[in-house]
């Protein structure tokens, strides 16, 4: 812990010493006095010492060899250190050592005079005990008493006065002047205000119609057209779906059909993709555009010999997959062509057999209905609370635009698990703003108000929509509410013919207005009971009810 030294002057009296102590700022205060220090050989200044630092939560160690005043502080239980790194402990001393070294203020060896007719010097004149008064000391007080000279027959009391207390009252004092003449200031200025409350007497005012709504074209009473604002989210939709097609994947057999054309004298021309079909049955197409020639010399003679016959060798592929079109050489007939055309083959080869699941046609139209199924809900929501300006949302308008589902793997391809369909999907849903929802409920209301009514409800927050529709021709909502009418009460004459007035005086006079049903002033403190003559300070506030 630490501790504060004090190193004691010679010059310093007992309130100085008091008043360093106080001001330290530790809780052990060590005194280191010098030589022969008169304030401290005295056991009333000890006890003084001992009082303060008590008083003030602090730990007083005297630091010195000295005898004599090792002696004084064990009487009043001041713990002694020989020196700084010591420990502090209070001393027993016998009453009959004395101090070689160090004076020792001793009454019995005083001059003989007044002080020698002394006989107690711890009692006055009358007998007074003062070590009593001391110990009774308030010694934090304003005042503190101090004995400056112990070999005298009395302890003269002086009044010393604390100064530091003095201006601490000064400025408590001066404090709470100054907050109270800023509390009236501000409850007799600043704080007045009062609200207004008046109850009417209204009545309904219906409104239904059906709107035509339009995100481009303007609000228009007169023809039924209120504008719209639309929000919209894209994203890709998809479902996973199980292939259940059957298809031989494995590798086509190939050969080459020989064509002889004895029919026509022109060249023969074999698009692309023509089917040969062979004797047994299997089906191969040419790979690409063949073209036969004519034959030459007679027509007979080519068809019962074959001289002067146009002929072509053609490469040929099955038409499907499988081993089973790996056939030895065969006669074909080819698809599209007849007459004294002639088509045999070679042998097929290099046909293999892969049975795998597929996607089907079939399989693309399934999954295609159950993204239409999927719950967009959780869309619809996002939509919705991208509208923040308090607009009136169209649910029933939330639309969903789905292109064309993409599946992979594509029709006819192998799927070695789950297959997926996916459709760039476009969300959309329309609300109407609430200002031009006002704008339209205005223009109709004021049409039934009369010149001593006035609008107090234009219906907003009861706004109904239903019967959402879309045509080529138009997109259509029936909207209906219920407005309230009363009467038309001036406000800012309320606020110029209530200010500086008392309550009763204002409600009296509110109260005599046709249609108001009630009158109520709030006050923001219970010491205010005026309007105030400021109208910026007062607020006027309907509440309607039917009548």
């Amino acid at each position: 812990m630490h501790k504060d030294i004090i190193y004691i002057d010679v010059e310093d009296d007992i309130t100085a010493i008091i008043g360093k102590i106080k001001a330290s700022k530790d809780k052990i205060v060590a005194l280191v006095p010098p030589k022969r220090v008169g304030v401290l050989q005295s056991a009333v200044n000890l006890r003084l010492l001992s009082r303060a630092a008590t008083n003030a939560n602090k730990h007083l160690v005297l630091v010195t060899a000295n005898k004599a005043l090792i002696a004084l502080s064990a009487a009043s239980m001041i713990p002694v250190a020989k020196n700084l790194q010591s420990k502090p402990e209070i001393i027993e001393i016998d009453e009959t050592e004395t101090d070689e070294g160090e004076d020792i203020i001793d009454g019995s060896q005083m001059p003989v005079g007044d002080l020698a007719k002394v006989e107690d010097s711890s009692k006055d004149d009358k007998g007074v005990d003062l070590t009593e008064d001391i110990e009774s000391m308030d010694i934090d007080g304003d005042v503190e008493k101090v004995s400056k000279d112990i070999s005298k027959n009395k302890l003269p009391k002086v009044k010393v006065p604390d100064f530091s207390s003095f201006r601490k009252k000064i400025f408590i004092g001066g404090a709470i002047v100054i907050v109270l003449a800023v509390f009236l200031v501000w409850a007799n200025i600043y704080a007045p205000a009062a609200t207004i409350i008046i109850t009417t007497n209204t009545s309904p005012a219906p409104f239904s119609a059906t709107l035509k709504l339009g995100t481009v074209d303007a609000t228009d009473v007169s023809k039924g057209t209120i504008q719209t604002v639309s929000k919209q989210i894209k994203k890709d939709i998809n479902v996973q779906f199980d292939a259940t097609g059957q298809k031989d994947l494995g590798n086509k057999a190939t050969g080459t059909v020989s064509v002889t054309n004895c029919d026509s004298s022109s060249p023969i021309t074999l698009v692309a993709g023509t089917v040969f079909v062979a004797s047994s049955g299997e089906r191969y197409v040419n790979n690409g555009q063949s073209i036969i020639p004519g034959f030459s010399g007679s027509s007979s003679v080519c068809q019962n010999t074959g001289a002067g016959a146009g002929t072509l060798d053609i490469a040929v592929t099955a038409s499907v997959a499988g081993e089973s079109y790996n056939i030895t050489a065969k006669s074909f007939s080819i698809v599209g062509v007849s007459g004294y055309v002639y088509a045999s083959g070679s042998a097929m080869t290099g046909g293999t057999t892969k049975i795998a699941t597929v996607v089907t046609a079939a399989d693309i139209q399934k999954a295609a209905q159950a993204l239409v199924d999927l719950s967009s809900d959780d869309v619809k929501q996002q939509l919705t609370n991208q509208f923040t300006n308090g607009e009136i949302v169209i649910a029933d308008s939330f639309n969903i635009d789905r292109a064309a589902g993409v599946s992979k793997p594509l029709v006819d391809a192998e799927a070695t698990g789950k297959a997926t369909l996916t459709s760039a999907t476009t969300f959309t849903i329309l609300a109407i703003s609430k200002s031009e929802m006002e704008l339209y409920l205005k223009a109709v209301l004021e049409k039934q108000v009369t010149a001593n009514q006035k609008i107090y409800d234009n219906g907003i927050d009861g706004i109904k929509l239903s019967g959402y529709l879309k045509t080529d021709q138009a997109v259509t909502v029936n909207v209906t509410t219920v407005g309230k009418i009363g009467p038309n009460i001036d406000s800012e004459l309320i606020k110029n013919q209530s200010k500086g007035k008392k309550y009763g005086d204002v409600q009296s006079e509110i109260d005599a207005i046709q249609g108001v049903s009630k009158v109520d002033i709030k006050f923001p403190y219970f010491w205010i009971n005026t309007v105030p003559n400021d109208i910026n300070k007062i607020e006027v506030n309907f509440i309607s009810q039917n009548a």
